[in-house]
């Protein structure tokens, strides 16, 4: 099938999504949008196994920027939502004294020993220097991430937006000031095309003739487990601060995580064998959190750039070639603010409307041609 687009966007996760839904809700533009995904089924790999918690006080000051830009956004509630999609969850890092100076931020506040086991008596057992104190984090929020994907994929196909699925992108030519792509059975024709495709990003790069980024895949593998003693909902959410593990209160018992950083080829990820056995034993080692049960388990894959920075901008060398990508762990909590911030470039040719002009350029792709 032959589609005429102006837009053409790869990738089905939070990326994309939220992408479509910006570019439909600035109802102006008049644009035929094509969002195409390799898979079955939407935000399949990493946008469906998110921890869906948000933390301002993560990642680098861009980072920082955009999530708190993004979250700003979401606590305004979304159209036709009556259910909010985030809410407060503070969270607590613990550590030796070096690991917490080297995790310190301008929005988290160092407390005691004592200040933590009275927020989070389960972490009593662990010995002093692994537990010196911590830092509280206030302005973290949870996320309903089911809820959010649903709400852009809604508002985009609504406002028209083509969505194909088990549509992967195998070839791409640039003629006549247009790119034609083939995606799945589908020939699209578009002068504009957006890269957000997730761990696939660098190598659908260089189907369209673009120069690899050095975007690497990290694993990260979670499980829901069940307690002996359930956790309040209100608890705040444990994090090492040598990123060693983490746990949060889930209505089954909690989520606990690895937090591992393993480099990966793309793939649909699976847990190692026995991983989480072993995360849950050395849990239950060091804290009365007393897990009984793994109930589920699963693999993510978060996509880094090389400096830890996401993506987003057009590529230098390529005629109408967007990057949305490398979010690297970050994707819920910048979401809003990267959508907004490329669908300024794709519609109007602006920086810095959505982000400071600082972190528009920090976010460039230029930066990796640099060098």
């Amino acid at each position: 099938m032959r589609i005429d687009a102006q837009i053409v966007v790869i990738g089905g996760g939070i990326a994309g999504l939220s992408l479509i839904s910006e570019l439909t809700r600035r109802r102006s533009t008049g644009h035929r949008i094509i969002l195409v995904e390799a898979e079955s089924t939407l935000a399949h790999h990493t946008s469906s196994r998110s921890a869906q918690h948000l933390s301002p006080a993560y990642g680098p000051p861009p980072v920082r920027e955009l999530t708190e830009r993004t979250v700003a956004q979401l606590a305004k509630g979304l159209e036709d939502l009556e259910e909010p999609v985030i809410w407060p969850c503070p969270t607590v890092v613990v550590g030796s004294k070096a690991q917490l100076a080297a995790e310190s931020t301008f929005s988290s506040t160092p407390i005691s020993r004592d200040a933590v086991i009275e927020l989070c008596p389960e972490l009593s057992p662990m010995h002093p220097e692994a537990l010196v104190g911590g830092l509280f984090e206030d302005d973290a929020v949870r996320l309903d991430a089911s809820s959010l994907l649903e709400w852009h994929r809604r508002i985009a196909t609504e406002a028209g937006v083509q969505i194909l699925t088990d549509a992967p992108v195998t070839a791409a030519t640039y003629d006549d000031d247009a790119w034609e792509i083939t995606a799945g059975s589908n020939e699209l024709r578009s002068p504009l095309v957006v890269n957000a495709a997730g761990s696939w990003a660098d190598e659908v790069s260089q189907l369209f003739g673009a120069e690899p980024l050095g975007l690497q895949p990290l694993r990260r593998t979670a499980a829901l487990v069940s307690l002996e003693q359930p956790l309040a909902a209100d608890h705040p959410v444990v994090v090492t601060a040598d990123g060693g593990w983490y746990y949060r209160a889930d209505p089954v018992g909690a989520l606990i995580s690895s937090g591992e950083a393993e480099p990966q080829d793309p793939c649909d990820s699976r847990p190692h064998p026995g991983q989480m056995q072993a995360l849950v034993e050395e849990i239950n080692a060091v804290t009365s959190l007393r897990i009984t049960e793994i109930l589920r388990s699963w693999t993510g894959q978060r996509t880094a750039a090389p400096d830890g920075v996401p993506v987003c901008g057009f590529d230098p060398e390529l005629a109408g070639f967007l990057w949305l990508a490398g979010q690297s762990g970050y994707g819920f909590q910048t979401s809003t603010a990267l959508a907004r911030a490329a669908a300024d470039l794709l519609l109007e040719d602006l920086i810095g409307t959505w982000c400071s002009v600082e972190t528009a350029q920090a976010l460039s792709p230029t930066r990796f041609h640099q060098r």
